[in-house]
């Protein structure tokens, strides 16, 4: 595809964007230049591949089809979600002061605390579905907001626009991790986030088969220390996982559509299930922070949890599932279902968890695009242990 094509639909430029046939064969997808150095044609004579950590056209092409889907300057692409946020922070020197999302993926809080502290920084974790409480968190010395929304895994909103006019305010800016809703169902730079984060082992890739993770500016100066960083620190994506990140982009459309349906259709049955004490999905109307949802997404996912009310019936029900798999991690084509208090964040302290809403019966359903009458029969059998 050639020429502009900021005009052409998501699904279109999901297929294309970044995506050039092979000018040598032809070839529809983009080769894996599996390659650690490129041949220059003399000294003194510049050419645009030097080093493959610098720069790989695989890559890039993975880079320039995130820019396009988020709305960004640039796409910069990392060998995890947590390579990316590393990458994040170096915005940030000794003494700068972060608000952040008190529900946030384990990982990052981990990282937040355990090592960045270390270094200096410090961090304010507030209830973000309250602007008021970002707004009495900022001091002189933030630099950034950090936010998802949809949260992990309690699904608490926020509101995208009002946060990204008071980081500003402030002279701070707001990063968004956008990994649960993908840039299918909620693009964030368009209510005014200034860098988004992803996790693409998630919806993004789709397939449960890489690791990645990226992040996507939509301001020059961020581009320009982004793709620096990456050059000095190297913790870039692979060409193989670019490929196939790159592919399971082309689907992601598609995708999304059934994820959300079975979602839907789930979300459903389980309301009316009476060992299932509480279920938490945006697309619900009495969901906390839905309407503000409805203003800055196209779609609510397929994220769900759901509060069993113990220990023992959380397990009770996962050591039943047979269709589901209990695993870590989310937004593969398959569903997969966890504990997060144990699982993906067992490293925040127990009694942080409690405030946060985390409990030892709380379940995480990442639902996926299988027949939706075997993921309900699959949980029909799996409650029935309860």
């Amino acid at each position: 595809m050639k020429g502009d094509s900021r005009h052409l639909g998501f699904s279109t430029r999901a297929i294309h964007a970044g995506q050039e046939p092979d000018p040598r064969t032809g070839a529809v997808a983009v080769p894996i230049y599996q390659t650690s150095t490129y041949v220059q044609k003399g000294l003194g004579e510049p050419v645009e591949y030097e080093y493959a950590r610098v720069q790989n056209p695989t890559r890039f092409a993975l880079e320039a089809n995130l820019a396009s889907l988020e709305g960004g300057i640039s796409g910069h692409a990392f060998a995890s979600g947590m390579s990316a946020i590393s990458c994040l922070v170096t915005l940030l020197k000794t003494g700068d002061h972060v608000v952040a999302s008190q529900n946030v993926y384990g990982g990052t809080f981990r990282y937040f605390t355990r090592i960045m502290e270390n270094y200096g920084l410090t961090f304010s974790w507030v209830d973000a579905t309250d602007l008021g409480n970002i707004e009495a968190a900022m001091t002189p010395r933030t630099k950034m907001v950090y936010v998802e929304t949809p949260t992990n895994p309690v699904m608490e909103i926020v509101d995208l626009a009002g946060s990204a006019e008071l980081a500003h305010s402030r002279g701070a800016f707001l990063a968004v991790d956008n990994t649960f809703l993908s840039p299918y169902f909620q693009r964030p730079l368009e209510h005014g986030a200034d860098v988004i984060v992803h996790s693409t082992t998630k919806f993004i890739n789709g397939h449960s088969d890489s690791i990645g993770g990226a992040l996507i500016p939509a301001r020059p100066e961020h581009s320009e220390w982004f793709y620096f960083v990456q050059k000095s620190a190297g913790a870039i994506l692979s060409p193989f996982d670019s490929f196939l990140v790159l592919r399971g982009i082309k689907t992601l459309a598609v995708r999304m559509d059934r994820h959300e349906q079975n979602a839907r259709a789930i979300v459903d049955w389980l309301v009316k299930h009476p060992k299932v004490k509480q279920v938490l999905w945006p697309g619900l109307p009495g969901h906390p922070g839905h309407e503000t949802h409805k203003r800055q997404a196209s779609g609510f996912g397929s994220m769900i949890s759901i509060e069993m009310g113990s220990f023992a019936a959380a397990k009770a029900m996962l050591d039943r599932v047979r269709v589901m798999s209990f695993a870590e991690s989310l937004g593969g084509v398959e569903s997969l279902i966890s504990h997060p208090a144990s699982m993906t964040h067992a490293s925040i302290p127990p009694e942080r968890r409690a405030e946060i809403g985390v409990t030892e019966g709380l379940v995480r359903l990442s639902v996926g695009i299988e027949d939706v009458k075997d993921l309900l029969d699959d949980l029909d059998q799996a409650l029935e242990a309860v």
